[in-house]
């Protein structure tokens, strides 16, 4: 966060001027910031940072106060990481989150199956009581093939494993839809390049930023954008409109 406001990365989604903006891997507290950087923020915000300094963390800025939120899934070993905030809005809940990134070695992997899980068990008892729910964020898991540019040479790599697109699929077995996809099923677009080797500039990326949104809310969804030209950080901005 301090780098992005120190860059004006943050500028153009200030100029969009959204109701509500979603970002991941902030790495700092609230604390960490001076009154001008505050200040720069422009909206209010719920804010969850991890525990560990210059790690993870999540922020959601909004035009309109939610009704309520909540900081994280309560289960504290993945709370600690600051992964998680969830914001109550008029006819929805909105989750911001980051999920964990298993390329650290198998026990990342594995922790990250286990927050996939968990958090699944979430939203199925959300959605058993009637909530409709969006999940939003960086996913660290392309699901399908045309999500990345090298599919094949990365089929043993952390966030195209097998297992890992298995969970991005039961989500949506599970009654979220993918409406990214479901709008452009056949468009080839990106949301994160890595720094090496220039892969932005040869257009090697990966789709891993993605809006999940429940079957029942699907029908308020006026599009997915993609601001694949929006420079400032690895990932680009995505951007749900809804009706």
């Amino acid at each position: 966060m301090r780098a992005a406001l120190k860059k004006g990365a943050l500028n153009w989604a200030w100029d969009q001027d959204p109701d509500l903006l979603c970002l991941q891997e902030v790495k700092a507290r609230p604390d960490q910031l001076t009154e001008d950087q505050l200040g720069a923020l422009r909206l209010p915000h719920v804010w969850n940072p991890a525990e560990k300094p210059g790690y993870s963390g999540v922020a959601t800025f909004h035009k309109e106060q939610p009704s309520g939120f909540q900081m994280g899934l309560g289960e504290p070993k993945f709370d600690m990481e600051g992964r998680v905030v969830s914001t109550f809005h008029s006819g929805f809940r909105l989750f911001n989150i980051y999920f964990p990134n298993g390329q650290r070695g198998q026990y990342r992997v594995d922790y990250k199956l286990d927050f996939y899980a968990h958090l699944l068990g979430v939203c199925d008892e959300l959605h058993a009581k009637g909530e409709n729910l969006i999940i939003t964020g960086d996913f660290n898991t392309a699901h399908m093939p045309i999500d990345l540019k090298n599919a094949k040479q990365n089929e043993k790599t952390s966030g195209f494993l097998p297992e890992e697109r298995e969970w991005v699929q039961k989500f949506l077995d599970h009654g979220f839809v993918d409406v990214y996809r479901r709008l452009h099923p056949e468009r080839i677009q990106y949301t994160w390049w890595t720094y090496i080797s220039n892969a932005r500039e040869r257009g090697v990326g990966w789709r891993i930023d993605y809006f999940l949104v429940s079957e029942a809310l699907v029908g308020r969804v006026k599009d997915v954008i993609i601001h694949e030209n929006v420079l400032g950080s690895d990932h680009c901005p995505v951007e749900l409109v809804l009706k």
